[in-house]
């Protein structure tokens, strides 16, 4: 047995500091999961201090968080204003006029066992006209506003396929903090001015409130936001600046009116220098332009995000300053950082929440019950840093895959050197349609074809076990697929019947009066 090294005193008390969308998923996931322990756990936040509030699109991921939590699915959306979620829509990535959906599920099902875009590469080298967006229901669904949730044998067309939310982040902390409270979880209203260190371990112990009271715990989360009160400012982490790969460091956003028809996918659409966001929600459309603001000012970002609104502006817009990259430690001596404290990476295939969700997954699973130790601290950083990294990786894939040179951001991406990590996945793919797989990491194969097919990186050769099929046997095959694709597409509901159906419909006039 290996020595485990030295421990402190078992963690009875916990203190989350700061609330958002982190620090109450964050209390949820604790409460629930440790009720019956008999562990203490507050809560820190101040009503004067805003959270960054915008990210609103998901991973499929969130459904087993909120599964885990035994929370009812119909009764979260209309608490949060949810929709439903079947991919991302990509505008103008590969060439202008470009646009494609990065879906939630994979396309086709799998011949023999091998991978079905393999046969499609085949095929489309021997003069197959259709999309492979064609084979994927999830793909064919989106485009045309159209939802169910996936039932039966996961192997089946129709049934082989994931879905995310797009919801409210405020909305969500609230509905948080109402299950956290009802779980015992202590919210303390205040804003932290003063922190105590254990002379002897240089732990943290307590912090102090501006009213003078004191909140001593075993185990503090840091969930306060870029500052990263406890895990940098206080304990002097370090952060890896990742700004040369991912340079985009400014985002402006702005809610507006809903108008056209409620499509089950976020938009990202691609600019001189950076990108724009929509995410349709029941009762108001998210909008935000990330950019990198060497290239573009303030005021011409802003512009841009204004004159492209579906409907009128709902609130003034709001500007935000990030520089991406990831804490050198996650977990520092007895402060683990979740949410923006622990990291940025831009919201581009919505991996914030998730990213925040991998945090507590991860403690959970690493708790230090009996207290802190050196091993787990260190299998924490580690696994991290590879959830962060591999986001970053795919991320960066997004603006290296393009024929775009049309500005000196694009340039600026063409003439880059990638990561070896990304440079390896690349060579897989144009050799041969390889995706190389990863233990940890959020992206599995189809999302990473997704991209690279969609911004037109075509392999020059594939899979030579496909080889043993004829072509007229592959085209028979993949025809069958297409027709029962299209098949389920047409007995599936809209988006808006499905909530209406399913319990989920807030209220709001647009998706109750079906006008969308």
């Amino acid at each position: 047995m290996s020595h485990r090294g030295p421990t402190v005193s078992v963690i009875s008390r916990i203190c989350i500091l700061g609330g958002g969308t982190a620090g109450w998923m964050t209390a949820a996931a604790l409460s629930h999961k440790f009720k019956d322990l008999n562990i203490d756990i507050s809560l820190v936040e101040s009503d004067h201090i805003g959270t960054v509030g915008v990210g609103e699109a998901t991973l499929p991921h969130i459904r087993f968080f909120n599964q885990a939590l035994g929370i009812d699915e119909a009764t979260f959306m209309k608490s949060t204003e949810a929709t439903f979620k079947l991919g991302i829509e990509f505008c103008d990535w590969g060439r202008k006029g470009d646009h494609y959906i990065h879906p939630f599920g994979d396309y086709g099902v799998p011949i023999d066992e091998l991978d079905f875009h393999q046969f499609w590469l085949k095929l489309r080298k021997a003069g197959g006209t259709h999309r492979l967006s064609d084979y994927s229901y999830p793909i064919l669904a989106a485009e045309q506003g159209r939802f169910r949730i996936p039932e039966g044998d996961l192997n089946e067309i129709g049934s082989n396929f994931g879905y995310a939310y797009q919801f409210d982040a405020g909305l969500y902390a609230k509905f948080l903090r109402t299950f956290s409270e009802a779980n015992g979880v202590r919210r303390v209203e205040g804003r932290a001015v003063e922190v105590g260190i254990d002379g002897e371990s240089g732990n943290i112990s307590s912090i102090k409130l501006e009213d003078g009271h004191v909140i001593e715990a075993d185990l503090f989360v840091d969930c306060s936001g870029f500052r990263g009160l406890l895990i940098e400012q206080e304990l002097k982490t370090g952060y890896d600046d990742w700004s040369h790969w991912l340079p985009c460091n400014r985002a402006v956003a702005v809610p507006c009116e809903s108008r056209g028809e409620l499509r089950p996918y976020t938009r990202a659409t691609a600019r001189t220098a950076g990108w724009q966001w929509r995410i349709p929600l029941q009762h108001r459309t998210g909008n935000g332009h990330v950019y990198w603001n060497e290239f573009i000012s303030d005021d011409e970002a802003t512009h841009q995000l204004m004159s492209t609104l579906d409907g009128p502006a709902l609130a003034e817009p709001k500007q935000l300053f990030f520089k991406t990259g990831r804490r050198k430690k996650f977990w520092n001596r007895n402060v683990v950082s979740i949410g923006l404290s622990a990291g940025f990476l831009e919201p581009l295939e919505s991996t914030s929440i998730h990213l925040i969700q991998e945090g507590i997954t991860t403690l959970i699973e690493l708790f230090p019950r009996d207290g802190v130790n050196p091993l787990d601290i260190n299998e924490y950083n580690a696994r991290m840093g590879l959830n962060f990294e591999r986001v970053r990786d795919f991320l960066l894939l997004h603006y290296v895959a393009t024929q775009r040179d049309d500005s000196e951001m694009w340039r600026y991406f063409q003439a880059m050197e990638l990561p070896d990590s990304l440079q390896e996945k690349l060579s897989a793919w144009n050799a041969r349609g390889y995706v190389l797989q990863y233990e940890f990491g959020v992206f599995l194969p189809p999302s990473w074809v997704a991209v690279m097919h969609g911004q037109n990186l075509i392999p020059e050769g594939h899979d030579p076990r496909v080889d043993r099929y004829s072509i007229a046997d592959i085209e028979a095959r993949l025809e069958q697929i297409r027709l029962d694709t299209v098949r389920e597409v047409e007995t599936t509901p809209t988006q808006v019947d499905f909530l209406r159906r399913h319990g989920a419909a807030s209220g709001s006039p647009l998706v109750s009066a079906g006008k969308m």
